[in-house]
């Protein structure tokens, strides 16, 4: 008997880890993207958090208010990356078995 039950729960880990390596592939190549400044830097990450672009308006750089870019820049990062946790969280809870059942859990991708 305890032989079917060691097959039901290693069918069921393999069903939960393909559904999870889905779930980071989907990550990987979903990209979001943020603003910050009404639109005077916009930085775009993939789900899993990598940065691929920041983009700054040249007229804020002709300003020369250099800590101004530096917070926007840091703000724009900021709301990309809780986008991409947002998304993570939302991508892992649907790839687990019940959708986690409220867990919270860590980064875990």
């Amino acid at each position: 008997m305890l032989g079917g039950l060691e097959r039901i729960i290693g069918a069921q880990l393999e069903s939960v880890s393909q559904d999870m390596q889905r779930a980071a592939d989907e990550l990987r190549a979903t990209e979001l993207e943020a603003t910050a400044g009404g639109g005077a830097v916009k930085v775009r990450v993939t789900g899993l958090g990598e940065i691929l672009q920041v983009k700054i308006d040249p007229t804020v750089v002709e300003a020369g208010d250099v800590e101004l870019i530096e917070d926007l820049i840091c703000a724009g990062v900021r709301e990309a990356m809780r986008r991409c946790a947002e998304l993570k969280r939302e991508r892992i809870m649907g790839a687990l078995p019940f959708g986690g059942m409220g867990m919270q859990l860590p980064d875990l991708l």
